[in-house]
């Protein structure tokens, strides 16, 4: 039997559009021979749908669109579809949806399985929106009995994972005692960095503890700040990859369970390709699912906007990406000199607004309130808001989305001006450390051949030039420093005890925590981030702003 993978990039709530782009991937995997065919997790109003799932008018929609796909299925002779969509629970007790895997075929909507393992941090809310299912189901289709899950109903095998598991029950097991010939999951796994290298050993893992082909169908493209990898995939009875779908894009494979092939090799892209893919996914979607086609953005001659516009040009064309240089009487001549050689390289529009005059306007309207005060942080951030309103100005006059260019390191210690550098609509880095960012440039101009973002803006001290001879490390520690310490604390989740016990120093670990903590109001008000790590700001991360941990 063959089956079509139908890896689909949805919008989310877009029934209509969802299910019109869900039928012309069967119509392309029937023209190549598909029996059958399966899309992934909740693959109908796309994940994850939050809140649209309270809506009771949203739910009923959601069964109208699976009618009238299930009748354009039987009308057109195609063959029947495996997909993931909301669906009502049967009985009055409980939350009224589950989170369900439907099959259509002859014409009707036949509600297979509703996921019984669910999750509860980051992203992935379902215990908020579903009541949980009782079993894993089967699908019996031309001879064969295939078993299906939904997403974390198969991350459960108590034999692979060694020590704490998430959940009690292992779906899986229960559902394979019923003789099982395949096992389908029907999937929506968030892009992580390495995390694909787990998700297939894992479920190759299955696949032989099973002596059964497995068929898992992800979801692709990006969702706000989420972004989905694809590479949908088959394994062998013998935990061998048979074959992949497209990393993060729209794809339709094809695999015979009779005949399913050789093993294929793993790729084995860099961290820095997987990351560069998954960011110009993200910023595609994210401005095409929003309604525009451009955006823009400052350009200061530094590390974090030259990445963003090289991104930019990557995801939109460079048509579509205009930079805007902000100067004050405080930037360098080469800051202004490579932010201009950097957008020719690029192939990008620029736009210079010089901002001393509005700097001088308000000092001189600030004077009377301000007299007998020192110069401060005010008047350096003052600047930092003048740029937000010439940028937000420019994006209302001509439409444009306005580009977050902040990077983690900096969200993380409020090294950022409320209402000034941290307006935009996204934050496109807003998951990467500053050591990640200078790695991915230099990724970047190595791919390209040579340098188009310039030498001299990698080598250069990071500066955000509001003062004179002002360098990052003058209120920071050093980067390299201050990401270990970062990144241990928020991915690998260590306390104060813990990260003077593997080497950090007790005074700058203090330090870190302290500023870390006092700039939570900062973020709770910042842009979605593009997320790309375990735990990024916003839905990985959720801390109160009235807060004084315990170290």
């Amino acid at each position: 039997m063959k089956i079509g993978i139908l890896q689909n990039n949805p919008i989310a709530g877009d029934l209509t559009g969802n299910a019109a782009a869900l039928l012309a991937a069967v119509r392309n995997a029937a023209s190549t021979g598909a029996d059958v065919c399966i899309a992934p997790e909740l693959a109908l109003c796309a994940h994850p749908p939050s809140d649209l799932l309270l809506s009771e008018s949203f739910i009923v929609a959601c069964g109208k669109t699976l009618q009238a796909m299930a009748q354009t299925l039987q009308s057109e002779s195609l063959p029947p579809l495996l997909l993931g969509a909301p669906v009502a629970n049967p009985v009055p007790q409980g939350k009224s949806i589950h989170n369900g895997a439907v099959f259509l075929r002859d014409g009707k909507v036949i509600v297979i399985c509703r996921k019984v393992l669910l999750p509860c941090e980051g992203s992935r809310e379902d215990q908020r929106y579903f009541e949980p299912g009782v079993a894993c189901g089967m699908v019996q289709y031309k001879g064969w009995r295939l078993a299906v899950t939904i997403g974390e109903d198969i991350w459960n095998d108590r034999t692979f994972w060694h020590g704490r598991r998430t959940y009690e029950t292992d779906p899986v097991a229960e559902a394979m005692t019923s003789g099982a010939d395949g096992l389908i999951n029907l999937a929506a796994l968030p892009f992580q960095i390495g995390g694909d290298y787990l998700h297939e050993r894992m479920l190759g893992w299955s696949a032989v503890r099973y002596r059964v082909p497995l068929l898992c169908a992800n979801q692709a493209g990006g969702q706000d700040g989420l972004i989905y990898g694809g590479k949908s995939v088959c394994f062998s009875p013998y935990g061998a990859v048979t074959a992949r779908a497209a990393a993060f894009a729209e794809d339709v494979l094809l695999v015979d369970l009779v005949k399913p092939g050789d093993p294929i090799d793993a790729p084995a892209p860099s961290d820095e390709a997987d990351i560069w893919a998954a960011l110009t996914l993200g910023i595609r979607d994210f401005v095409r699912k929003c309604g525009f086609s451009s955006v823009v953005l400052g350009l200061s001659g530094g590390m974090d906007s030259a990445l963003v516009a090289a991104l930019a040009v990557d995801a939109l064309g460079p048509e579509n990406v205009l930079g805007v240089l902000l100067p004050s009487p405080f930037t360098s001549g080469e800051s202004i000199d490579v932010a201009e050689k950097l957008a020719a390289n690029l192939g990008i529009k620029t736009h210079t607004v010089p901002i001393e005059p509005m700097m001088r306007a308000f000092e001189g309207a600030f004077e009377p309130v301000f007299a007998g005060r020192k110069r401060d942080v005010t008047e350096d951030n003052l600047q930092a808001r003048i740029r937000g309103t010439v940028l937000m100005s420019l994006s209302n006059k001509f439409g444009h989305m306005l580009l977050n260019t902040g990077n983690k390191s900096e969200i993380a210690m409020g090294y950022c001006t409320l209402y000034g550098d941290s307006c935009g609509a996204l934050a496109v880095i807003g998951d990467l450390y500053k050591t990640q960012v200078f790695s991915l440039a230099r990724w970047y101009n190595q791919r390209q051949g040579h340098d188009r973002i310039p030498q001299f803006i990698i080598d250069r001290p990071p500066s955000a030039e509001l003062h004179p001879d002002q360098k990052d490390e003058d209120s920071l520690p050093p980067y390299d420093v201050l990401d270990k310490i970062l990144y241990d604390h928020i991915e690998m989740r260590m306390g104060f005890d813990t990260l003077c016990e593997v080497g950090h120093a007790p005074e700058v670990v203090k330090r870190t925590l302290h500023l870390l903590t006092i700039a939570e109001f900062k973020r709770h008000q910042g842009p979605p981030a593009l997320c790309v790590s375990q735990r990024a700001f916003g839905s990985g991360w959720r801390m109160r702003i009235a807060c004084k941990p315990a170290q």
